[in-house]
């Protein structure tokens, strides 16, 4: 991989949409999303002429996104702002219940546990890798997706049929 400008433009077009995906699940808001894209991207290409060195850039953008977003999550200055409305995109009617029962659930989660149950379940990443990801141990990232899992079902109550956890 090259670590030229052109070479990080062509990377960013090709992850943001899985990037946007993922940090949509995370922060729960269209902007917040956003901005953490933007964030993600940003760290990114200050130090994209190291990427020659990572195996898996994309991985390591996630990397980035989850570790971005549970460092905004500490600073006094994050104000999430409930909001109804979903991100400016085409839904199936299905999938609308779903996806507002997920992401109401998911808001009532701790980032950390937010971030654990998104990259094992949504990005489908091994405990080993969000273990990584996250800078915990392996052992840490089972008992928090056990309890994290629970704690969603918990909210979801009747609703925890529409998610197959």
């Amino acid at each position: 991989m090259g670590s030229t400008t052109d070479d990080f433009e062509e990377f960013a077009r090709a992850r943001t949409p899985q990037l946007y995906r993922t940090a949509w699940l995370l922060a729960g808001d269209r902007h917040h999303a956003e901005d953490l894209v933007q964030e993600t991207l940003a760290k990114m290409y200050r130090s994209w002429w190291r990427m020659q060195r990572i195996e898996n850039p994309a991985a390591y953008a996630q990397t980035v996104l989850a570790r971005t977003f549970i460092s905004q999550r500490r600073r006094r200055s994050w104000g999430e702002q409930p909001t109804e409305a979903m991100p400016d995109q085409p839904v199936h009617s299905g999938d609308l219940e779903l996806r507002v029962a997920l992401r109401d659930a998911l808001a009532e989660l701790s980032p950390l546990d937010r971030a654990v149950l998104v990259l094992r379940f949504f990005e489908d990443r091994s405990v080993e890798q969000v273990a990584l990801d996250l800078g915990k141990n392996a052992g840490a990232i089972r008992t928090r997706t056990s309890r994290a899992l629970d704690r969603l079902r918990a909210v979801l109550g009747d609703d925890v049929h529409l998610i197959a956890l």
